[in-house]
């Protein structure tokens, strides 16, 4: 994501799609506040848990799933974004990042000069509640992505064109795979052989061989990919397109777009996505256009739209599919909302800028 929209971008707010009755919105919801590793777990509600990364406060906001309300904030480092769980179901990957924060129009001349000390792979352990380490993985993080077995990390390092495979357990850099310019979603396919890179840049997303460390294949898109979502059996890939008002259909085993998925507005702009458990809808951002678009997977159309704050950005799914979790930044809270409904539950405070939302059952 290119720096001179990433303070409008990610400073987004989140949106928490459920099934409970609507409710008015929230004031800020009291939570225990600690630096990493200073919080008593024993003392916070247990069950289901939204973590929310809020860039520009360096912190976690933790939500209680059940209740909609936060728990506790969090300490990590500059600059937190993408976030994924590993599939020990317990440990949060957080991408960290010194790169200064640019606004719209902004000469990157202008700016201070990186903390490179501040870049690298947050690991956090959500039965403890705290930070254990940090994880070197290459310059500038954005987004990650986990292997199927939990061993590697694949990193999009945005202000160096690259991609770095990580090994969890020794925290080194294994490879270093060269892909178009800025570099932001990484996902990897179902069955884990292979993993999606989107160039905003070049328009194009690189798919790479983790076991080889190779680029196996480079399919263009609309203008400014930004996400990857899959379907479950992997044979279908979804491609959000910020500057085309589009979402591409990529064929996953020749590599090349099937269809484009139109936008009726240039105010929508696709940003991330989250699929369905059962794969029968996929949920996508909107940016500047306030919403959530639901697609029907099976004929590839919009089935509806869902106004949930400003800028929604990151955005997340329950394991039974009926609450969302979408970040909107500007105005750093989190929206509930009934995905079998379609409408907004209840909005509650999170820190300064939401960026990404990951589900911890």
């Amino acid at each position: 994501m290119l720096r001179v929209h990433r303070s409008v971008v990610l400073s987004a707010t989140i949106v928490v799609l459920s099934s409970c009755s609507p409710q008015p919105e929230t004031p800020p919801a009291p939570a225990a506040t600690a630096p990493a590793g200073a919080l008593d777990p024993s003392k916070l509600p247990r069950g289901p848990r939204v973590y929310v990364t809020n860039e520009r406060s360096g912190n976690l906001t933790v939500f209680d799933a059940h209740t909609n309300t936060a728990i506790a904030t969090i300490h990590l480092g500059k600059r937190p974004r993408g976030i994924k769980l590993a599939p020990d179901g317990t440990t949060l990957y957080v991408a960290l990042s010194g790169s200064p924060i640019a606004g719209p129009g902004v000469d990157e001349k202008t700016l201070p000069p990186p903390d490179r000390s501040a870049d690298g792979i947050g690991v956090f352990d959500t039965n403890q509640m705290k930070l254990l380490k940090v994880i070197h993985a290459g310059t500038d993080p954005e987004q990650l992505a986990v292997s199927k077995d939990g061993k590697q990390l694949f990193v999009a390092n945005e202000d160096a064109a690259t991609a770095s495979i990580v090994d969890v357990e020794s925290g080194k850099i294994v490879s270093t795979v060269k892909v178009g310019g800025e570099p932001e979603g990484v996902e990897r396919t179902p069955d884990g052989t292979l993993v999606y890179v989107t160039s905003e840049e070049d328009n194009e997303v690189f798919v790479l061989d983790p076991t080889r460390g190779t680029i196996v294949a480079q399919v263009k898109t609309s203008p400014r990919p930004r996400s990857v979502g899959f379907l479950p059996d992997g044979s279908r890939a979804y491609v959000t397109s910020e500057n085309g008002n589009a979402i591409d259909v990529l064929d996953t085993r020749r590599h090349r777009v099937l269809t484009t998925i139109k936008l009726t507005s240039d105010l929508l702009r696709p940003m991330g996505i989250a699929v369905a458990p059962d794969g029968s809808h996929l949920y996508v951002t909107l940016g500047r256009g306030k919403g959530v678009a639901i697609i029907d997977t099976k004929t590839n159309t919009v089935v509806s739209t869902i106004e949930v704050g400003e800028r929604p950005w990151g955005i997340a799914i329950s394991p039974d599919g009926r609450t969302l979790y979408t970040a909107n930044g500007p105005s750093n809270d989190v929206t509930v909302v009934d995905v079998g409904a379609r409408s907004v539950t209840v909005r509650v405070k999170a820190g300064d800028s939401p960026w990404g939302a990951v589900f911890v059952p």
